[in-house]
């Protein structure tokens, strides 16, 4: 009896895995890191991506993984966040996120900073806006966002 092998789909890249591998270039770029320093450092850093791997990535034909993404976060002396959105904050500019679409750079960046929800304006301070601040902030960084610490 003969197997029937049914092929996975290819993996579908959104628009924030095309600001991951922009960024990644972009910051390795700036801390004048050749795609092999990269891969050395991510290697020692006990997270081991091989040169080409690094390529991939920065050419949207390898995923990275939430451990990848830390990772290179740490190596390249920057928060995660600064991986996942692009580098601009300007209210004019709109930024595409996977799973909502483009919405406004700067409500990106609160988003991704914990400060705001995406679906609601910055000054609802209704239960929805205090519950996203329960489940997204520390109590003490909570406390600080709402001017009791």
């Amino acid at each position: 009896m003969s197997e029937t092998r049914t092929l996975r789909p290819a993996a579908q890249y959104g628009p924030t895995a095309a600001t991951v591998a922009e960024n990644v270039k972009r910051l390795r770029k700036c801390r004048s890191l050749s795609i092999y320093q990269l891969s050395a450092q991510l290697r020692a850093a006990g997270r081991p991506i091989t040169p080409s791997a690094v390529g991939k990535i920065e050419r949207q034909q390898r995923q990275v993984t939430v451990d990848d993404l830390a990772a290179m976060a740490v190596i390249l002396s920057v928060s995660p966040s600064a991986l996942l959105l692009p580098l601009t904050d300007d209210p004019g500019s709109k930024v595409e996120i996977t799973g909502v679409g483009p919405v406004a750079a700067d409500e990106a960046w609160d988003w991704v900073d914990g400060r705001r929800r995406l679906d609601r304006p910055c000054s609802d301070l209704g239960a929805a806006a205090l519950e996203f601040a329960l489940y997204s902030r520390p109590p003490i960084r909570r406390s600080k966002e709402i001017g009791r610490g």
